[in-house]
């Protein structure tokens, strides 16, 4: 199905460019406001002028516009190393998106731990047959 083979490429495309930028991220960048960043995904716009990076970090949340700022300084840098290692026609402007999911998940699962205290003996049977 030709509809399909574009949309493999999109995410050959999205996962190769993640891929490197945490290569990158890990070997050359050494700000130190960047710390330890984890890329969680990529997504290109339909003609690559434009990719938002997802990524999550071990810092606590108050340092979160220093890990902003510091990826953001070091964009142009990884996007001229971006062009010399993915070959696409264009190598994407990037914009980096702190990804709140793993927290929002973390958090999501203390509250359903409280609500089962809270409710009894901890029991939480979906079937009370």
């Amino acid at each position: 199905m030709p509809g399909n083979k574009g949309f493999a490429r999109k995410d050959r495309v999205n996962e190769q460019i993640r891929r490197e930028l945490a290569e990158l991220l890990r070997t050359e960048v050494k700000d130190p406001r960047v710390g330890m960043v984890s890329l969680t995904d990529v997504e290109v716009t339909p003609d690559y002028a434009h990719a938002k990076v997802f990524f999550t970090t071990l810092a606590d949340s108050s340092r979160l516009p220093e890990v902003e700022a510091g990826l953001a300084k070091a964009s142009g840098f990884l996007r001229r190393e971006l062009g010399r290692r993915v070959r696409i026609h264009t190598t994407p402007q990037l914009h980096f998106v702190y990804d709140a999911s793993l927290e929002r998940g973390a958090s999501l699962s203390r509250l359903i731990d409280q609500a089962a205290e809270i409710s009894g003996d901890g029991d939480t049977e979906a079937d009370p047959e």
